[in-house]
């Protein structure tokens, strides 16, 4: 059998930028649905109109998808940030563009409408992506690491990354959907967690990443995880998305309440 080597190369290369950008499909979903839930239904009706035929769960991988059209590349560094102490410093950013800064401008722009449908519905789905995105600690990089990409690994045997398992790999691992680990995860809301969550700003969050780095660049010496480095950080993982989706409803009620 003749092997296709443009097919292989593209597979390989579309592999990798997966592991680069974002919490992986069953994360964005996750974080999506439960907010969704939290969410009056005046508002969610709003925001289903403008995402329609999407979901809000659904919506939250499109901005990964966009990254194989040309015409999107201007968002790319859009995803993640940099930061050395859990500060905002302009100086360290991608030239193109970065999280804090797409967050903040998204959120101004469909506050302020006047704009066209197709535009409305792309800048929505960016900013729930982004602010997924950012409760990724690996998300909010040291700038030196390319956000844990560069730290090689084996995970449960298989070549990885520090990022690929942060995205997806753990996640993966609880082999459950999406909606099973929401059901899950939702039982432990509270409404001072609610409270405690939603009383912050982008600035917090940024000092809650940076925050966590001991414990996700605790790895053993011969840079080999599996079920104690899973374990010791579920945790966190969980900590995470529950976060990130009560601070998604959150923003989605400011601006469509």
């Amino acid at each position: 059998m003749k092997i296709n080597k443009t097919l292989i190369l593209t597979f390989c290369m579309s592999l990798l930028m997966s592991q680069a950008f974002a919490w992986g499909q069953i994360g964005h979903y996750l974080i999506g649905y439960m907010a969704s839930i939290q969410m009056k239904n005046s508002s969610r009706k709003k925001v289903e109109k403008v995402l329609f035929p999407m979901s809000i769960a659904r919506s939250g991988i499109w901005m990964d998808e966009i990254k194989s059209d040309r015409a999107y590349d201007y968002v790319n560094s859009w995803h993640y940030l940099t930061s050395k102490n859990g500060e905002y410093d302009p100086e360290l950013q991608e030239k193109g563009g970065n999280a804090y800064e797409a967050i903040n401008t998204l959120k101004a722009e469909l506050k302020a409408g006047n704009l066209s449908p197709k535009e409305e519905g792309e800048k929505l789905k960016m900013l729930i992506h982004l602010v997924e995105d950012i409760h990724q600690p690996l998300h909010v990089g040291t700038g030196e690491d390319r956000g844990g990409n560069d730290v090689k690994l084996e995970f449960f045997w298989q070549q990885s990354n520090l990022h690929a398992v942060w995205d997806s790999g753990m996640i993966d691992r609880w082999d459950m959907s999406y909606t099973e680990i929401g059901d899950e995860l939702m039982r432990r809301w509270t409404s001072d967690i609610i409270t405690q969550y939603r009383n912050s700003t982008i600035d917090d969050w940024l000092k809650e990443a940076v925050a966590l780095r001991p414990m996700v660049y605790k790895l053993p010496e011969n840079k080999k995880l599996s079920y104690s480095y899973g374990y010791t950080n579920r945790d966190i993982v969980e900590e995470r998305l529950i976060a990130a989706s009560i601070r998604l409803a959150e923003i989605l009620e400011e601006i469509y309440g």
